[in-house]
């Protein structure tokens, strides 16, 4: 585990920053955007930034541990539980708080909100419940644990019945308009990204929310109850004008802050860092 530090501050609280510089994120630096928010907390913080996969050994270093760019956990599945015990064991504050009930729990709450009536992609895990989505031609089907695309796959009507579904969810294929993501910091709305053209999903331009996007998003971040950290609620634009979730983003989102002006990114940062005092003080 490579440690950066800060000059150290004996007034200042040690803050153990977990993320994975090199992962190769389509789309995405997590090392620029990682970089930008250390250089900001340097004032307010010890840091030390270290790997997801080595942190265990540098817990009794840290006051607070923020969980930021670290990749897929399901790549180190074994490691993330030790760490999260451990991280409990010890009394630890993180940053996000692992108490959430979306992503880093994996998919099933998709199956669950469905089931609640949320406005939710229609989700479903067994090939007998395929009339309760909408017909289709084509159908998603994503692994219950995946992450960042992976495992994804496009099947049509034909092959859905011959498609393994093991540890799988099966969603309608929706021919949206573009993807919408609402980003929060302890459950309070901070920016809006969209991506126009819906086929480079990363291409990001700030998005004018609407109360009812908010009312819309406020809506799952209300159900996830989180304790705290940074979420984002990713969303795709019906035709009709309606949104659909499609994931909420609670253990690590990319955050897309180079795509933010000055103004928004000094605020964005200045909640960042009035939010994890609240927890060190």
């Amino acid at each position: 585990m490579v440690l950066q530090s800060s000059n150290m501050m004996a007034d200042n609280p040690t803050l153990l920053y977990l993320t994975d510089l090199y992962y190769p994120a389509k789309g995405r630096d997590y090392y620029e955007e990682d970089l930008y928010i250390t250089s900001q907390f340097k004032e307010h913080f010890n840091i030390l930034i270290g790997n997801p996969q080595q942190a265990l050994a540098f817990l009794d270093k840290a006051e607070i541990i923020v969980f930021r760019n670290t990749g897929p956990v399901a790549y180190y599945q074994d490691y993330f539980n030790e760490f999260v015990e451990a991280v409990k064991q010890k009394g630890i504050p993180t940053f996000n708080s692992f108490d959430g009930k979306a992503d880093m729990k994996g998919k099933q709450y998709l199956l669950d909100l469905f089931a609640q009536d949320f406005p939710v992609i229609p989700t479903i895990d067994k090939i007998s419940d395929l009339n309760l989505l909408s017909p289709s031609q084509e159908y998603m089907i994503k692994l219950k644990n995946g992450a960042d695309s992976i495992g994804m796959e496009k099947v049509s009507r034909a092959e859905i019945n011959e498609a393994d579904l093991k540890s799988k969810l099966i969603q309608p294929f929706i021919d949206f308009e573009y993807e919408v993501s609402f980003y929060f910091i302890n459950n309070e709305f901070q920016y809006a990204l969209y991506a126009p053209n819906k086929d480079k999903r990363w291409d990001l331009k700030l998005y004018d929310a609407s109360t009812d996007d908010l009312a819309f998003a406020q809506k799952f971040i209300d159900w996830n109850n989180m304790q705290r950290g940074i979420q984002r609620v990713d969303a795709c634009k019906l035709t009709d004008g309606s949104l659909l979730l499609v994931e909420l983003e609670d253990l690590n989102p990319f955050l897309s802050l180079d795509l933010l002006s000055d103004d928004l990114k000094r605020a964005f940062i200045k909640k960042f860092v009035l939010s994890l005092k609240e927890i060190t003080f």
